[in-house]
């Protein structure tokens, strides 16, 4: 059943069923849904959380895996949709350095990023070695897809109405696209079709662990949550 609780409560919740799935392995845990769902707030409100209650936390997301500019929009003119489902990002990347060292047979062994696409630029950043019982909280789009979805040991979906998501872009993302009008353009033109593309292609909303709709980031609904064993000590 539906229940709206404060985000907060959202937070401690989420805690809670990560921490019932500690041991000596780590917990990938996935933060998806569309673009300006809140995503990253949420994993942020979530790596504090866990990190007050003695979780060793392990901060990352999709943005460290884009591919080059030229790939991303090498089609973008004649399908845009199609060119930011399937072009945007380095899956078999991730997968090497940061998804599969923290899987069950994992040396944990990690790179948290392998692209800036500010700079359009691979980065080169040292491995780490993280200790066991770590928590990955990962945000991003597309984390569903065939190449990921079996390596979450706990997914999130948040799902938000389109027009919220535009509204939200236009006021959050000005100082990547410039004026509101030119920004709603790109989302309805690339960011929207994508994201129908990918509910479509790969039904996200169903495969999700956590289910949560995120209209109103300050009362979210839970929409599907299941039920968490008991908890790990905070360590």
């Amino acid at each position: 059943m539906a229940r709206r609780v404060a985000r907060v409560e959202l937070l401690r919740r989420l805690a809670v069923s990560i921490e019932s799935k500690l041991g000596t392995g780590c917990v990938r845990v996935g933060i998806d849904g569309p673009d300006a769902a809140g995503k990253t707030t949420l994993a942020d409100g979530l790596a504090v959380m866990l990190s007050e209650r003695g979780v060793v936390v392990v901060r990352a997301s999709i943005d460290g895996f884009h591919r080059p500019a030229a790939d991303r929009h090498r089609r973008a003119g004649r399908d845009p949709a199609a060119s930011y489902y399937e072009d945007s990002f380095d899956y078999e990347s991730l997968r090497h350095v940061l998804l599969g060292p923290l899987g069950p047979s994992g040396d944990r062994v990690i790179r948290r990023r392998v692209f800036d696409y500010r700079i359009d630029s691979p980065v080169d950043d040292p491995p780490e070695e993280v200790p066991p019982g770590s928590v990955l909280v990962f945000d991003g789009v597309f984390l569903l897809r065939p190449e990921t979805t079996a390596c979450w040991d706990l997914s999130i979906y948040l799902k938000v109405q389109p027009e919220a998501t535009v509204e939200r872009a236009r006021r959050r993302d000005r100082h990547l696209f410039g004026a509101p009008d030119e920004i709603e353009r790109r989302y309805r033109e690339r960011y929207l079709p994508g994201q129908a593309r990918y509910r479509a292609a790969a039904h996200p909303e169903e495969r999700a662990d956590v289910l949560v709709g995120n209209d109103d980031p300050e009362a979210p609904v839970i929409l599907r949550m299941p039920e968490a064993g008991p908890s790990s000590p905070a360590r």
